[in-house]
């Protein structure tokens, strides 16, 4: 597809699609405004998925590994059943108050659970079961994350993983070297081959991985 034809193509569907409310939108403005990377952050797009995927599964307790300014994790505890939580990490805790900030904003302090440390050390100390599960970490753990996470998932319990395409790189041979896009295709592979699961690959962002455990 021409990448004109593609950015019609997303104008559209932004367009046609529930818009941006302002809390939201001013996270992603002060994001991109103010720190590294705003590439890591969900997104309208994405974000808009997260929300009613979380709204149609109603989990009662949902665990998001890796923070960043907290989009995804508003996005996603806006589909929390009545009493339900959040548990979130990040690594990086020069960025909690940022993200605090906001999830105070949108009334979800109560029902947000921020974990700020390594997602390997932290994930073992969290009593499961959970509903949902969502993993946008370190690329390079991402099967450990999934292996830690797994037994703590309920039967029938849904996993989603973030950027499972890699910049598109992940099918294309001639990057198949690079570190990362090895990292993904692994991680890709390794969910296809797991019999105790059912999952699709959508071409959404960067790619979403949705995961259903039997």
């Amino acid at each position: 597809m021409a990448p004109d034809h593609e950015q019609n193509r997303q104008e559209y569907i932004l367009a046609h699609s529930t818009p941006e409310d302002p809390l939201l939108s001013g996270l992603n403005r002060q994001t991109h405004l103010r720190l590294l990377n705003p590439e890591m952050l969900s997104g309208q797009y994405q974000g808009k998925l997260l929300e009613m995927l979380s709204l149609m599964i109603a989990p009662s307790r949902i665990l998001e590994i890796g923070t960043y300014t907290g989009y995804s994790a508003i996005c996603l505890a806006r589909g929390l059943g009545e009493a339900g939580e959040l548990h979130t990490i990040e690594k990086n805790d020069e960025i909690r108050e940022f993200a605090w900030k906001y999830i105070r904003e949108a009334g979800l302090e109560n029902r947000i659970i921020m974990h700020t440390g390594n997602a390997l050390e932290i994930i073992p100390s969290l009593t499961g079961p959970f509903d949902l599960v969502f993993i946008d970490g370190d690329k390079s753990e991402y099967i450990r994350y999934y292996d830690l996470a797994f037994p703590k998932v309920r039967k029938g319990g849904t996993i989603i993983a973030d950027n499972v395409l890699w910049y598109n790189k992940v099918y294309k041979p001639e990057f198949i070297s690079d570190e990362y896009t090895r990292y993904m295709d692994e991680f890709n592979k390794m969910v296809v081959n797991d019999t105790r699961v059912e999952n699709l690959l959508l071409p959404v962002r960067d790619g979403l991985m949705i995961i259903r455990k039997k």
